[in-house]
């Protein structure tokens, strides 16, 4: 487990990877979503490995590049704030209503994180779709949902962050962050 290592979970649209951009700013260690960037190169390459063709596959290729991630990220000084975690992916099978492969389960537990996980949750108010974030907000909420579940499930605790603007969400992650 590392204490230094900060998760911030959720739902698509909550305001997740402009929080974790905006930490960036201001100088800590991040590590950006997965899915995202494998999205962005199985469009490229023609691959299926993306949510709304083969799940499965896009979820192995999330957790390889989140196993990568988390190795990378012990060779930081310091915090190091995560645009999801591990456990991310086993909340990505649950709510697509597919079985947890056990070495995935396995990961969850092993390569632990910060006991307390911060959640964004669903707000209306900045959700929004793109290309790689197509859901619907019925399925932003329920992501959100099973993320709380999943992560609590593995014995984390969830401080959820305040519906604010970039800034103010910073400033209370740096304010309970561990040093």
């Amino acid at each position: 487990m590392s204490d230094r290592f900060l998760v911030v979970t959720g739902g698509p649209g909550a305001g997740k990877t402009s929080l974790i951009t905006e930490l960036a700013r201001r100088g800590l260690h991040t590590i950006p979503e997965s899915g995202r960037a494998i999205i962005r190169e199985e469009i490229q390459s023609g691959g299926d490995a993306l949510p709304w063709a083969d799940r499965m596959a896009y979820a192995e290729r999330m957790l390889e590049r989140d196993l990568r991630a988390y190795e990378y990220a012990q060779a930081l000084s310091g915090p190091v704030i995560f645009d999801r975690g591990i456990p991310d992916i086993m909340g990505y099978l649950t709510l697509c209503s597919l079985p947890v492969p056990p070495h995935v389960a396995a990961a969850a537990r092993a390569d632990r994180y910060n006991a307390r996980v911060f959640l964004a949750p669903y707000w209306n108010k900045i959700f929004t779709q793109d290309a790689e974030r197509t859901q619907t907000r019925t399925e932003a909420e329920a992501t959100c949902a099973v993320m709380r579940e999943t992560y609590t499930a593995l014995g984390y605790q969830i401080t959820e962050l305040p519906r604010a603007d970039i800034a103010t969400r910073a400033d209370f992650v740096c304010a309970q962050r561990v040093n």
